[in-house]
């Protein structure tokens, strides 16, 4: 299965089933709570399916897996039905404070989340004299402005992502419950379209893409 395949079983899993299975059961007469309780456990079936296949997930897998189990563990604890459907708003800005908190770590976690999709696609030509592009790993090492591109990318995906936040609880404490569900799923499509407009617009003219551009030009001037 290629990445885009995957990512796709990913997407309906974790977003489209829950939303569907919300709707039905309610038309089955299922509580509030109860439906919010059944559909957001639905999630966690990738996690422990992604568990079982790596067993030692890396950090990327550990930020993906601790966010399923603190909104599983919330939808088991909580018995409030508004306060579940707050709780995407909840994990969306614990999210954006761990975003935030790794611009300090080793990796801040948009360079994590970028390179599963670009290692090998994005940056210049490595230095043997093929086609190959050089690795995530030398770029990161070697170019401090390269390292600082992705840990302004990760302060603004931290504030986004706590925006992203503030409109979900407020609309769980304020519009009819049997909206919420549906609305939301539609504001993480509307927040990835903005997300990504707002990165190519500070992407772009950093010369990232560009492989000939001056942030890669110290490569030159530094031995392998």
């Amino acid at each position: 299965m290629s990445s885009r395949s995957k990512a796709l079983l990913l997407v309906l899993i974790d977003l489209v089933l829950p939303i569907g299975l919300y709707y039905v059961l309610r038309a089955a007469g299922v509580s509030y709570h109860a439906a919010l309780l059944i559909s957001s456990l639905l999630p966690g079936l990738s996690v422990v399916a992604n568990l079982v296949r790596l067993r030692k997930p890396d950090g990327l897998g550990l930020f993906m897996t601790a966010m399923m189990v603190g909104s599983a563990a919330i939808s088991l604890l909580v018995h409030d039905a508004r306060f579940l459907l707050a709780k995407d708003g909840w994990v969306t800005a614990i999210s954006g404070l761990w975003f935030l908190a790794s611009v300090r770590g080793p990796q801040p976690l948009v360079f994590a989340f970028t390179r599963f999709l670009l290692d090998g696609r994005v940056g210049p030509l490595a230095g043997d004299g093929g086609s190959r592009r050089e690795s995530w790993d030398v770029l990161w090492t070697r170019l401090p402005a390269f390292r600082r591109i992705w840990r302004v990318a990760t302060v603004i995906w931290g504030i986004g992502l706590l925006a992203d936040a503030a409109v979900r609880v407020t609309m769980a404490y304020t519009l009819p419950p049997d909206v919420v569900p549906g609305l939301g799923g539609l504001q993480y499509a509307v927040f990835m379209v903005l997300m990504q407009v707002v990165m190519a617009c500070y992407l772009v003219p950093t010369g990232l893409y560009n492989r000939w551009s001056p942030l890669y030009s110290p490569l030159k001037e530094i031995p392998a």
